[in-house]
């Protein structure tokens, strides 16, 4: 018997006054429902066609009668699992559960931007999101703190007129990695704060190897899956560069991309870290895929093919399944197709898809987090496929091209950069978690209030606790009230003095009290008769002016007396 019951026995429903309990709207996430068209809500509205069951019509039928006009006894009715024919296997079955995975059922739009999202980081909590673009700015959005006006809490250039490539949460979530089209890579703490620009190399160097740093255009970054402070950065100077986050002045590791093209050169347009770290991956422009050992020296590569894409073209996207062992490249403009590598048989791609249109050569594809279908982003829809051979499932319909796809583990939320400049997150009320439902879970704004423009057009009060004595303002508190009676020049308003008090004043003594005003009268008398015989108090007086003479009373102030 617990404690409720022994409650209840007792007659004891609670302590206190109950808190009235708000249910939430479980329709709350209607207006952000993604439009599936009008087939598809056909479909559903009709009835499914199939097989009918003349058991269960059976069991509902009147008895038989017999021919002499009895009820026949029949006994029992067979059972309608009996009766029915067993279904038959129906593949696209399978494929309509791997479609029920996706979440994909409502979408909530994050417009800031003005042109193309070509780069997108998110922490591993799913809490905050970083997003870059061809506008030059870089924007960081927070789901708990944001309304439903879905607008970023920060919002910089890292550098100046540069477009953003690439931006990268660390594992732990406490910083993240941006890459403008400059020599230099910026680190940034969660709330936007600069921590590190690091160094630009000599480009007057020939040997990659002694330069400190990037000499061209960074194109790609990836962080160590296993250390927070360690991550690679690929360039346009031919080169694969291991930095330390704590060290700015100088790479860890330069790892040389020798290319067969006249001049030893070419650029490295993406690279990734292996699920274990084991491996470093570079896929080149010369149409080239090589992998590293990350034990080893790096002076040549473990694993290489030639020709894995269309040469010229800029690969987008390198990256690694869960497995390990898996392996796939997103060819850019010019390219247009996605394909599988397994890393234990490196010649020839496991399978291809084609016919994916590129717009942007920073368009990616990515794994799903149960590792089994893919998202690609590409003109105009997202593709989904299988993961064993490339195979299409669904085509989602966007607002516009998606460049840039992230598919978030915790939260199952699929969040996509657009060529419009706006951000798609793509959820489930169902199967995902926080995220966009956070945001969406809100109610509407408050309304503003004339209180709420009150305390808008009210000047604020400036604290300067080292100001001069003579400009302090001693009573911040009253500021305002005093600022309101002063008048417009800032002079303080003239103000009625107060009546003086005619009381008589009293005096306590040893012997009692007596009224003051009443000894001070015959001091003063004994004075009076002096004052009418002799008013002139000195010599001049008397002998020019015996008799008062005063100055006439103007007409002005006769007037002012008679107003």
């Amino acid at each position: 018997m617990d404690s409720d019951d022994i409650f209840a026995a007792m007659g004891i429903s609670g302590f206190g006054k109950s808190s009235h309990k708000r249910g939430l709207d479980p329709r709350r996430f209607d207006k952000a429902k993604r439009d599936t068209g009008s087939e598809q809500k056909d479909d559903s509205a009709a009835p499914s066609a199939g097989p009918s069951t003349p058991g269960i019509a059976q069991s509902h039928a009147e008895p038989r009668a017999s021919p002499d006009g009895s009820e026949a006894d029949v006994g029992p009715q067979p059972s309608a699992n009996q009766n029915q024919d067993e279904p038959e296997y129906n593949p696209s079955e399978d494929e309509e559960d791997i479609e029920g995975d996706f979440p994909v059922t409502h979408e909530l739009l994050m417009k800031d931007h003005t042109k193309v999202v070509t780069a997108l980081g998110m922490d591993s909590s799913g809490a905050r999101v970083v997003s870059g673009s061809h506008d030059y700015d870089c924007k960081l959005w927070d789901f708990g703190g944001m309304t439903q006006e879905c607008k970023p809490f920060k919002s910089w250039e890292p550098s100046g007129s540069y477009p953003i490539n690439e931006t990268k949460f660390s594992p732990d979530g406490s910083k993240f990695l941006v890459l403008p089209a400059t020599f230099q890579p910026r680190i940034y703490d969660r709330d936007g704060e600069e921590v590190a620009t690091f160094i630009k190399g000599d480009p007057y160097i020939r040997d990659m190897k002694n330069t400190a740093g990037h000499v061209a255009e960074v194109m790609d970054c990836s962080w160590h899956p296993k250390e927070p402070k360690t991550f690679i950065t690929s360039s346009a100077d031919s080169t694969i560069r291991i930095w330390d986050a704590d060290n700015k002045r100088k790479q860890k590791t330069v790892i040389v991309v020798k290319s067969k093209d006249r001049g030893g050169r070419t650029k490295v347009t993406a690279c990734s870290y292996s699920p274990d770290a084991s491996l470093i991956g570079g896929a080149c422009a010369d149409g080239a895929i090589h992998l590293w050992q990350t034990k080893s020296n790096f002076v040549r590569p473990h694993r290489s093919i030639e020709g894995a894409h269309v040469k010229g073209t800029e690969t987008g996207t390198l990256a690694f399944s869960l497995d390990g062992h898996t392996l796939m490249t997103r060819g850019g403009p010019g390219d247009d197709t996605l394909k599988l590598w397994d890393t234990r048989a490196f010649k020839k791609p496991i399978a291809v898809r084609e016919g994916l249109p590129v717009g942007y050569p920073r368009t990616n594809a990515v794994f799903s987090p149960d590792d089994n279908p893919t998202a690609d982003g590409g003109a105009p829809s997202l593709v989904f496929m299988k993961k064993e051979n490339l195979e299409i499932v669904k085509r989602l319909q966007v607002d516009s091209t998606p460049v840039k796809v992230m598919w978030h583990p915790k939260l199952n939320q699929i969040v996509a950069g657009l060529a419009n400049g706006r951000i798609v997150v793509l959820y489930s009320p169902e199967n995902s978690t926080n995220g966009a439902k956070l945001v969406m879970s809100k109610g509407p704004p408050r309304k503003v209030t004339i209180e709420d423009m009150s305390d808008a057009l009210s000047a604020p009060a400036i604290i300067t606790p080292h100001a001069l004595p003579m400009f302090r303002d001693m009573d911040p508190g009253r500021g305002t009230k005093r600022k309101a009676r002063e008048g417009q020049d800032g002079s303080p308003q003239e103000q009625t003095p107060r009546a003086a008090c005619h009381r008589p004043w009293k005096r306590r003594t040893s012997g009692g009290e007596r009224d003051a005003a009443r000894g001070a009268e015959p001091a003063l008398l004994k004075y009076a008769d002096v004052a009418d015989k002799d008013p002139q108090w000195t010599a001049a007086w008397k002998v020019n002016q015996p008799k008062p003479v005063f100055a006439e009373e103007r007409e002005e102030a006769a007037e002012e007396d008679v107003l």
